[in-house]
Parts: C-alpha cells; sequence; structure tokens
C-alpha cells in the first residue's frame, strides 16, 4: 500500500471516529450566534472604510495613496494570518484562540480610533488586521465541530449570510457614523465602536464556546516553517497588489517569489505528513477530498470578481456623482438585502441540490452586474436609484447563494480536526482574491475613466463579469465531476 493511500485510510478512520464520538451540543446555535455576531465584526472592517477614504485624509492631513494603506493593510495582514489562526484553533481550541484574537482585536480598534498621526493609523490596522484572521477561521471550524448532516448546511447558511451581509452594510455603517459624527473625526468611530462590542462578545465567548481539554490538545506544536512558508508566499501576492492600489509598481517585483515559497511550503507539509507530524496545513486535502480545490478556485474567483466592485462604485458615487459617504452607502444597501435573502435558504437548499445551486447563483448574480453595467453608466444623479437598486439586488440574491453552499461542500469531507486550517485555506483565497479584485477593477476604472468616470465603471464591471464568468466554469466543473 502506497504512503498516500495509507494516509488517507488513516484519514478516513480518523474521521469515522469524529463522527463515531459526535454529541450535539445542545447550545450549538446559541454558540454560532454569538461567533458569528463577532466574525462579522472582523469582516466589517474589510469594507466599512471604504467610504471614510475622503474623510480620514482631510482629517490626518496626509496623501491618498497613504489612506489607501488603512485599507490595504487591514486586508494583507488578515490574509497572511488566517491559515495559521485556523490551525492553533484545531490544535489548542477554539475558545482560547477566539480570545485570544479579540483581545488583540479590541486593543487595535482602540489604537487606530485615538491614533494622532496616519502612521500609528496603519500600524494599528495592520495589528487588527492579523488578530481578525485569527479571529474568523474559528467560525468554520465551531461549524465542523458543532454541527453535521443537513445542520451543517444551514449552520454554513448563517455563516455565508454574515460574509455577504457584512460586504455591504459596511459603507452604510461608515456612511452614517460620518454624517453623525463629522467627517474631520468621525471617521475614529468606525473603530473605536469595535471596543465595546469585542469586549461584551469575550464574556460571552468564555461563557459558551467549549473549552477543549489539555488531553485532547495537540502536543506537536505549530508547523513554525510551514507557517513562515505559506506566509512569505502570500505575503509575495498581497504586498504587491495592496501596493499597487496605493500607487506603487516596484513591490510588483515580489510576485516573482510567490510560486517558489508556494511551491517550498507543498513540500515541507508533504515531508512533515510523512513523517507522521502534524502540518499546518494538510495538502493533500487538495487531492483527496472530493470538491476542496475546486471548491477554494471557485472561492477566490468570486471574491476576486465581487469585492472590488464596493470600492469602484462607492468612489463612482462619491467622486463622479457628488453623492455623500450615507448616500453612497444607501445605494450599494440592496445587494445586503438580497445576499439576506438567499444565504440562509441556500444553507437548506445545498443538501438537496448540492452544487447546482452554486451555478444557479453565479448565473443570477452575473445577469445583475451585467445590467448594471448596461444601465447605470451615463446616467444623471437623479433617478440613479431606479437603474442601480434592481440590478444591485437581483447581484445580491445571487451573491447570498454562492458563499455558504462553497463552504459546505468544499468542507463536507474534511475532518473536523483540521477544519479551523482548511476553512482558513478557504477564506485565504478569499482575501487573496479581494486584494486581486480591488487593485484590478481600481486600476480599470482609473484608466477608462480618463474619458469619464461612467465609462471608467462600465469598464470595472465588465471586468468583474469575465472574472465571475470563469468561477462558473470552475463551478460548473464541479457540478460535473459531482455527477
Amino acid at each position: 500500500m502506497s504512503e498516500e493511500t495509507t494516509a488517507a485510510a488513516e484519514a478516513g478512520d480518523r474521521e469515522t471516529g469524529d463522527r463515531e464520538a459526535h454529541e450535539p451540543d445542545p447550545r450549538r446555535w446559541r454558540i454560532l450566534g454569538v461567533t458569528l455576531v463577532i466574525g462579522f465584526m472582523a469582516l466589517l472592517d474589510v469594507t466599512i472604510v471604504n467610504v471614510a477614504i475622503p474623510s480620514m485624509r482631510a482629517g490626518l492631513g496626509t496623501s491618498a495613496s497613504t489612506v489607501q494603506w488603512v485599507v490595504s493593510g487591514y486586508a494583507l495582514a488578515f490574509g497572511l494570518t488566517l491559515v495559521t489562526g485556523g490551525r492553533l484553533g484545531d490544535a489548542y481550541g477554539r475558545r482560547r484562540m477566539m480570545l485570544l484574537g479579540l483581545a488583540g482585536f479590541v486593543a487595535a480598534s482602540a489604537a487606530v480610533g485615538l491614533a494622532p498621526t496616519a502612521g500609528w493609523v496603519i500600524g494599528a490596522r495592520l495589528v487588527q488586521g492579523a488578530a481578525a484572521g485569527f479571529l474568523t477561521p474559528q467560525n468554520s471550524g465551531l461549524i465542523q465541530q458543532l454541527f453535521r448532516g443537513a445542520e451543517r448546511g444551514r449552520a454554513f447558511g448563517f455563516f455565508g449570510l454574515t460574509v455577504s451581509i457584512s460586504s455591504g452594510l459596511g459603507p452604510v455603517i461608515g456612511g452614517l457614523i460620518i454624517s453623525l459624527l463629522g467627517e474631520q473625526d468621525g471617521w475614529r468611530y468606525l473603530f473605536l465602536v469595535n471596543v465595546p462590542i469585542g469586549l461584551v462578545g469575550m464574556v460571552f465567548v468564555a461563557r459558551m464556546v467549549p473549552q477543549r481539554s489539555r488531553e485532547s490538545q495537540d502536543r506537536t506544536g505549530l508547523d513554525h516553517l510551514g507557517a513562515a512558508l505559506l506566509g512569505a508566499g502570500v505575503l509575495c501576492v498581497l504586498f504587491p497588489l495592496v501596493s499597487v492600489e496605493s500607487g506603487a509598481r516596484l513591490p510588483l517585483a515580489l510576485l516573482v517569489g510567490a510560486p517558489l515559497f508556494l511551491w517550498g511550503f507543498v513540500r515541507w507539509e508533504r515531508r512533515i505528513g510523512r513523517r507522521g507530524g502534524s502540518p499546518l496545513l494538510d495538502v493533500a486535502l487538495l487531492r483527496r477530498t472530493p470538491g476542496y480545490a475546486n471548491g477554494l478556485a471557485v472561492g477566490a474567483l468570486y471574491f476576486t470578481g465581487f469585492t472590488g466592485i464596493f470600492l469602484v462604485l462607492s468612489v463612482y458615487l462619491q467622486d463622479g456623482m457628488g453623492f455623500s459617504p450615507l448616500g453612497a452607502g444607501l445605494l450599494l444597501t440592496p445587494f445586503a438585502i438580497g445576499s439576506a435573502l438567499t444565504a440562509p435558504l441556500a444553507g437548506k437548499l445545498v443538501s438537496r441540490i448540492h452544487r447546482r445551486i452554486t451555478v444557479i447563483a453565479l448565473a443570477v448574480m452575473m445577469t445583475g452586474v451585467l445590467a448594471a453595467a448596461l444601465l447605470v453608466p451615463g446616467r444623471g444623479s437623479d433617478g440613479l436609484w431606479l437603474v442601480l437598486v434592481p440590478p444591485l439586488l437581483l447581484a445580491g440574491l445571487g451573491g447570498g447563494g454562492v458563499v455558504s453552499p462553497n463552504f459546505t461542500l468544499s468542507l463536507a469531507e474534511v475532518p473536523p480536526r483540521m477544519g479551523g486550517a482548511a476553512g482558513g485555506a478557504l477564506q485565504t483565497g478569499q482575501r487573496i482574491g479581494s486584494s486581486i479584485g480591488a487593485a484590478l477593477l481600481m486600476t480599470v476604472y482609473g484608466v477608462a475613466s480618463a474619458t469619464s468616470p461612467g465609462r471608467g465603471l462600465e469598464a470595472a464591471l465588465l471586468v468583474s463579469l469575465a472574472v465571475l464568468a470563469v468561477a462558473m466554469v470552475m463551478a460548473v466543473r464541479s457540478l460535473l465531476q459531482e455527477g
């Protein structure tokens, strides 16, 4: 018997044992509610600052490229720590990692809100993003741990709802806070509001999230070299992308290092696995776990295609059409409403129609994006909502059916003992996709808007549509493999 076959058999045995030993926690839905509120807070900070860029630039007296690092630095640090945070949760317990992550997130949020200079803001945002990276993979890990069967699909439905709504409501909440508290210092409260929410969250996590016994903890320790190699590879992808957003081009040279570090990571993880150790991420999941590799690709491509839309629309509505931060945020709300309607429904249906739901959802979303590209550019501010709201609502209805089924199906055969790291890898793909999408669409918008803002918006939306079409190809491929 080959080493790979033996490893697969052993993994199957462990998974069988996990299933036999599973006893549903009667508090599991309440635990999920608490952790999703915390996850919402961490994910909200990805998009809430999009509408605050002009206010931060004025309040800090700095350049647009410097302020862009407040947005991009968070995404960079977030993406760097996801897999490591998930693996630490697998090994030492979700509650411990959530409490540590929350403590760091609250402290960093306070530091951003009180920072005297742009440099302090950027540094604190990096810490805040790293803490969020330790927090969010615990959500998918807990769902793997606490739920089975159709219940797991429903739980991931609520997780997908959290991801979609946080993306859609970020600009609205940010615009509302700034309009109420003023543009000079109102942006600071976007971060200070996290402090009381995070402190209350720590109390509920300490009381409700199950603690892992010392006997069941992984004594082999963290795979430090694997974490370093993966971190270097992700850094070589994300740092050039976020640098492009802020106007720098020289860091693009780092992209050549990404495949080298990632190749080294895969080789090292295989070596650790052959020796019977605990790898940071079992890379054999990509090969032997049905649907995981394709799910990783679908998720990354989906986030590449849709995340940058919010940033482009926010800039277009404020700079191109003269809307206030709150007005721009409200016009983007229909996407969140649509997602809120379909994400829980998709979580219920995924156990019945499987991967067909992802294909259908992507088709609906692409229709909404195409409609926006055809109807919105060239329209004046009067009556703009008539042509923008319906396409965004339609796109949201589709988007709500992508995230949760993709998570459910991608992690369906992953053992709960690797749920955090595997979920963290999926979310790393999403964060990389988000950064690529933001850089790509804003670059396209900037070049094409030299003619007119409307032409820039049209070009960015069509590029988004092209990326979503590639995601559709991967989703159809998964569907055919399933059949």
